[in-house]
């Protein structure tokens, strides 16, 4: 899931040197976790494909920038998180588009008893915030800081979204007779 910061910044510089093969490697490790990230924020496999191809697209043009190349998953999800954002931004603008709510391509590290599809469940339930803070930290496994960092707010925020998120989770998949 994802890369290290050595050596994704090993990978970011030698994109920046205009390696090739770099980019590809860091798109091959990077590519699942960011497309589960985003089908996590939107539901929709197909729209969280075009998402990520924007994302990649944010990233081939910002990278020859990227002042601290070990800290490239951060700096990714926060590019993504913005494609989320923009997203949304035009749904709202056209009312005819109906927004499919989150699901998520989710494996079992929520809990080992819960199947995908419960959590998924669960994770539709959920408002933006929390559902956002559960796929980052949970499923993308970002530490504490990179997720505070995506976020825009401080670690203790994150720590107490976490906290509710959970909480919520736990009262959705209730409601709906399973066992958390």
């Amino acid at each position: 899931m994802g890369g290290d910061g050595r050596r994704d910044g090993l990978l970011v510089v030698r994109c920046q040197l205009g390696e090739r093969e770099a980019f590809r490697e860091l798109v091959r490790v990077w590519h699942a976790p960011l497309r589960r990230y985003l089908r996590g924020m939107v539901g929709s496999p197909h729209l969280a494909d075009d998402l990520a191809q924007e994302a990649w697209v944010a990233v081939v043009r910002g990278l020859p920038r990227l002042r601290q190349p070990e800290r490239f998953a951060p700096w990714l999800f926060t590019i993504a998180r913005r494609a989320v954002a923009d997203h949304l931004r035009q749904v709202y603008q056209a009312p005819e588009t109906s927004m499919e709510e989150a699901g998520g391509g989710v494996d079992d590290s929520l809990s080992g008893v819960l199947t995908t599809m419960q959590v998924e469940a669960g994770l539709n339930g959920l408002p933006h915030l929390e559902r956002e803070v559960l796929i980052l930290f949970h499923l993308q496994d970002l530490p504490l800081a990179a997720c505070a960092e995506v976020l825009g707010v401080p670690p203790g925020t994150v720590k107490s979204r976490l906290h509710r998120a959970r909480r919520m989770l736990r009262s959705v998949l209730a409601e709906r007779g399973y066992e958390a």
